[in-house]
């Protein structure tokens, strides 16, 4: 048994050599699991976009999402705010206003926080622990040399243990319903640019692992066609234990990621989860128009993040479609507000409301 739990650990050796020493160590059993998205909050967390280098003459109206997405999320729960420096943090003061919490002190190369951010874990006591997923800019695509520690910086701050996973990969590209399943696309995570010389299997366990797992289902995902190599958070989204939401295309679309969105719903509708349970798989469809022309834009509804009270999602200007995506969601979770928003010039730069927050759970 204890050889099987360091076998992870032994893997993430051999792929990338010894990692930075943990505040902590602890057994996949001491460490108990990532909870679902669901629980209750502390927080969010959330990083501000400063570099022209990386959004070019879209950052103002970037800021400006991100602004917006943060004020939205305060009126349920606190947002902290990670920016680069106090000069863009002084920016992101004035933007976000004073309910959102802005520092400097975990300095940040763009604004993704999903995908660098520390994952929190709940113990069988109860505690808060963490995890980092060696983030390395989705495959090397992107700098990321301050969003690499931001993981280890967000622990330490808040003063929870901190391990570094047997893996490298990003939150967005893994789904878990808090109650022993994961579900991820292979082209994310079984790829070269994040985890070379290791097998399907070899990464299976040890997201397992990381997550307190114990079943994982796979969808085969898109390779090289977006930053993240098709991030399943996207397009499938658990609801609650046992209920998975997929986002389909339009039956008029047949590009790329209209056939992923198909056999993510059909892989998804035969699965069974830890507890033997066959996934009821909700259907919504994406979108038949946007206002947005640019090939990196996503259309996701589901790409929503769920705080303290409410949904946070976007809309598209399509009025039949986000209202059925509205309502869809409203029945999902009935007891919380659905917040929609115009968030176009973010998902334009190829993520979405949840691949820029983190929640952490309440102590």
């Amino acid at each position: 048994m204890v050889g099987a739990m360091n076998e992870p650990r032994r893997l993430f050796n051999r792929l990338f050599g010894e990692p930075r020493q943990p505040t902590q160590r602890f057994s996949a059993r001491e460490r108990g699991r990532v909870e679902a998205d669901d629980v209750p909050h502390a927080r969010t967390w959330m990083s501000w976009p400063a570099s022209r280098s990386i959004w070019g003459r879209q950052l103002d109206g970037v800021q400006q999402d991100i602004a917006l997405i943060a004020r939205t999320v305060a009126r349920f729960e606190p947002v902290t705010m990670c920016a680069p420096d106090e000069h863009a943090a002084v920016v992101a003061r004035s933007l976000c206003g004073r309910q959102v919490e802005v520092i400097s002190s975990i300095p940040t190369d763009d604004l993704w926080m999903r995908d660098t951010c520390a994952v929190f874990h709940r113990t069988p006591q109860g505690a808060l622990s963490t995890v980092g997923l060696n983030f390395n800019g989705w495959g090397r695509k992107q700098a990321h040399s301050r969003d690499a520690a931001v993981a280890g910086a967000v622990a330490a701050r808040e003063g929870l243990p901190f391990e570094a996973a047997a893996f490298v990969g990003e939150a967005g590209a893994i789904e878990t319903d808090g109650d022993g399943t994961v579900m991820a696309t292979e082209s994310s995570l079984v790829n070269r640019n994040r985890n070379r010389g290791a097998g399907r299997d070899d990464i299976e366990r040890a997201v397992l692992d990381a997550y307190g797992a114990e079943r994982m289902i796979w969808t085969p995902g898109i390779k090289g066609r977006d930053i993240t190599d098709d991030h399943i958070d996207v397009t499938s989204r658990f609801i609650r234990p046992g209920v998975v939401m997929v986002q389909v295309a339009p039956p008029d679309r047949n590009d790329v990621w209209a056939r992923d969105s198909r056999e993510q719903f059909d892989v998804l509708s035969r699965a069974t989860d830890a507890r033997g349970r066959r996934l009821q798989v909700i259907r919504i469809e994406g979108p038949g128009q946007v206002r947005s022309r640019k090939s990196t834009f996503v259309d996701s509804y589901l790409n929503f993040h769920l705080v303290n009270g409410a949904v946070i999602t976007a809309q598209f200007g399509d009025v039949v479609k986000d209202e059925e995506a509205r309502q869809a969601l409203a029945g999902a979770f009935p007891d919380r507000e659905v917040v929609q928003l115009d968030v176009d010039r973010l998902m334009a730069g190829g993520g979405g409301i949840h691949c820029s927050t983190m929640q952490q759970p309440r102590a």
